[in-house]
């Protein structure tokens, strides 16, 4: 081999090892500042370089300091909030139409949105998992987890209901569907009023995984949120139920979307849903069932309980791969019991589900059991900053993060 061409050879490899250790050493840093010391450590270790690499060496030993210092924060005192789609453009959600009403009271702002998680962040809340928090056994039994943060740090479960943009929402303020960008993050697309595309951060996932990137510690072990789905209009925007590509029992608004798209392409559609679920797991983001049709399961009977969920394991997980966490809609429940019981349960139980939220005001309400694991969660919308905003002081100033483009008095529930 000429001399030459073994020079190159040998810069291009030591670019290669360069540009390894670099990897190696980002990834060790960003577990590091997510409370995660054991895998830092453990990926360090693993490098064959370990014990003659100064820098690998630091970061292990920062690690092993940081663990030591660490506390078992109290699995019962962790709260749950949750927020439906953020509005994008006020004007279009608050417009006085039919719609604007229901907007007002349960939906939050993207401005509204960012105070909060900045608040949130300045207080010291961190982003962990109800897997976290309870784990199940081959036996299908639970057993309580164990979350352990520097002193000080206050762990906290986000969630998203209704992650569909349905067909209602067209032309008010909202994004239309999530997306991957050139790049493989995960974005929103908005649809202008000329009709041209704008591609941004219009929406929870994308502004939660920006804020992450730029504040890893606001995140325990890389965990984000959980999307709670429902399954009638597709799912993240795109037009996946079935009904779709059968067009049987079709409402209205979805036979029109399919009259004003007669090039629609049903298959389409479900592989880049798949494709942005995948991005969304691979980043630390959950699924949650919502029901299929957005259903009160306290209300609705065994049997058609039983067909929504079939429906949803059909067209739903499929595209999520799964999951085992259901986020009841309307905020109902299984049973206003304090334990989970009955034939609703049972069928719950055998389909898969092992972690149960409903929607509690409360500061926390978190249940283990030997079989489930129950959650409360708390609104951060337009209704309850308006009337309750001393149920919030332990997360945010309601009246500093009240967006002034919000139409007041919020209309009173019911």
């Amino acid at each position: 081999m000429p001399v030459s061409a073994s020079k190159d050879k040998k810069k291009t490899e030591e670019k290669k090892t360069k540009n390894s250790e670099q990897s190696v050493l980002e990834q060790a840093k960003i577990m590091y500042a997510q409370y995660n010391y054991d895998e830092a450590i453990k990926l360090l270790k693993s490098q064959k370089d370990f014990e003659k690499n100064k820098d690998y060496m630091d970061i292990a030993a920062k690690c092993q300091v940081a663990k030591a210092s660490l506390v078992e924060y109290p699995i019962e005192k962790i709260t749950h909030v949750f927020f439906h789609t953020l509005v994008k453009d006020t004007s279009k959600a608050f417009d006085g139409d039919s719609d604007s009403g229901g907007y007002n009271q349960v939906m939050t702002t993207i401005d509204e949105f960012n105070k909060i998680i900045q608040t949130m962040y300045d207080k010291g809340y961190v982003l962990v998992s109800p897997h976290d928090m309870a784990t199940v056994n081959k036996d299908g039994s639970m057993s309580r987890g164990k979350i352990m943060l520097p002193k000080g740090k206050i762990p906290f479960v986000l969630s998203q209901d209704d992650v569909s943009y349905y067909h209602y929402m067209d032309g008010d303020g909202y994004a239309s569907r999530l997306v991957l960008d050139k790049n493989g993050e995960v974005k929103c697309e908005y649809i202008e009023d000329d009709g041209t595309v704008s591609v941004g951060n219009y929406d929870m996932v994308p502004l939660l995984d920006e804020f992450v990137k730029q504040h890893p510690d606001f995140s325990y072990h890389g965990r984000k949120g959980i999307l709670a789905m429902t399954g009638y209009n597709g799912v993240l925007g795109y037009r996946t139920d079935i009904a779709y590509k059968t067009k049987e029992n079709l409402q209205d608004n979805q036979r029109e979307f399919l009259e004003k798209h007669p090039d629609f392409d049903y298959e389409a559609d479900v592989a880049a849903a798949k494709k942005v679920a995948d991005a969304m797991k691979a980043n630390g983001w959950l699924f949650a069932s919502h029901t299929w049709g957005h259903q009160n399961v306290g209300q609705i009977d065994l049997a058609h309980l039983q067909t929504d969920t079939e429906k949803f394991k059909e067209n739903v997980d499929p595209l999520i791969g799964g999951t085992d966490i259901i986020i009841f809609a309307f905020g109902t429940d299984l049973t206003a019991q304090e334990d989970y019981s009955g034939d609703k349960f049972e069928y719950l139980k055998s389909v898969g589900y092992n972690y149960f939220c409903n929607v509690d005001s409360s500061k926390y309400f978190v249940q283990i059991r030997d079989r489930y694991f129950r959650q409360g969660r708390r609104n951060l919308d337009g209704y309850r900053m308006y009337y309750n905003p001393e149920l919030l002081e332990d997360l945010f100033d309601a009246k500093a993060v009240f967006d002034p483009s919000r139409p007041t008095p919020v209309p009173p529930m019911g």
